[in-house]
Parts: structure tokens; C-alpha cells; sequence
């Protein structure tokens, strides 16, 4: 069996040894964020101007796709028949490329749920509707000695997060 190999925590890189480094590596880390700042609306930017100049050319060519889309459909809705060798395919191979009649699997589209929920338990057509059974966490936190021996119910408290706020100057 071969030993088992320790894994030992990464050492911190770059802890102050005292106050006055602590407010240091604080303006530091400042200016760094806003830098980055800086730097994605630098980016953002740029990505702007290029969406702008490309968006006029894109849907000229979007356009003009609809517009040969809709006649090769036009044209070939009209010799489906011909194309199809009278409806026993559903594709027909043009030299230059395929088209093809697919039919989507079914779904359901329902507008005013409440209004459908409601008609439904009327009619009696409750296996139509899904009930969700889910743990109700905030009922748990409202009442946490009720749960607390509960097995796989862990409420977790006193967690505590670190956070570093560099001070910045709005412009008012």
C-alpha cells in the first residue's frame, strides 16, 4: 500500500506584518478594482463600436436570408408533390443542398394558468395538475429546535464572511 501523501495548505503570498502595510495593500487593492474597472468599460466600449458597425451590414444580410428563405419555401411548398416522389419522403436532395418537411413532436401552450388550474378541478381533471412537494426552509428557520435532531437538516449559523471595502469618492 503506498504511503498516503499529506496535503498541505497554500501559503499566503503577501501578509502585511503590520497596520500601516494593512492600509497600504487596502489602496492598493482600490486602485486595482478600479482599473479593472477602467478596463471593462474600456472593453465594453470597444465591443459597442463594433457591434454598431456591423449591425447595419448584418441585417441587410439577415434580410435578404429571410427573403431567398421564403421563396426556395415558396417554390418548393408549390412542387412538394414532385419533390417528394408524391409525399413518401420528406426531404428532397437539390444538388446544392436539402430540404426537408419535419413535423414537431407535440406540446402544450396554456395562457391564464390560474384560469386553467381552476376549470380543471372543476372538471374533475386533477391528474392534470402537479403538486410540488418541497422543504420549507424558512418555516425550519422560523421554528429551528422543532428540526434540530432531525438527520440531514443542518442549520447553519454564526458563518461569518470576510469583506475588504476600499473607501471611494462619488462624484456628487
Amino acid at each position: 500500500m503506498a504511503p498516503k501523501k499529506r496535503l498541505k495548505a497554500a501559503a499566503a503570498q503577501n501578509i502585511p506584518q503590520t497596520r500601516d502595510q494593512v492600509v497600504s495593500d487596502i489602496k492598493a487593492i482600490g486602485d486595482v478594482q478600479r482599473e479593472i474597472t477602467r478596463l471593462e468599460t474600456e472593453m465594453n466600449d470597444e465591443i459597442g463600436e463594433v457591434t454598431e458597425r456591423y449591425a447595419g451590414p448584418v441585417d441587410d444580410l439577415k434580410k435578404r436570408l429571410t427573403s431567398l428563405q421564403s421563396g426556395v419555401q415558396g417554390w418548393c411548398e408549390a412542387h412538394r408533390a414532385e419533390l417528394t416522389d408524391n409525399n413518401k419522403v420528406k426531404f428532397a436532395n437539390l444538388v446544392t443542398g436539402e430540404v426537408q418537411w419535419r413535423c414537431r413532436p407535440p406540446s402544450v401552450t396554456v395562457r391564464g394558468a390560474e384560469t386553467v388550474l381552476e376549470l380543471l378541478k372543476v372538471k374533475g381533471l386533477e391528474r392534470f395538475i402537479r403538486t410540488k412537494e418541497e422543504v420549507n426552509k424558512e418555516a425550519i428557520l422560523n421554528e429551528p429546535d422543532a428540526v434540530e435532531a432531525l438527520p440531514g437538516v443542518t442549520i447553519n449559523r454564526d458563518i461569518e464572511d470576510f469583506a475588504i471595502v476600499p473607501f471611494e469618492q462619488g462624484v456628487q
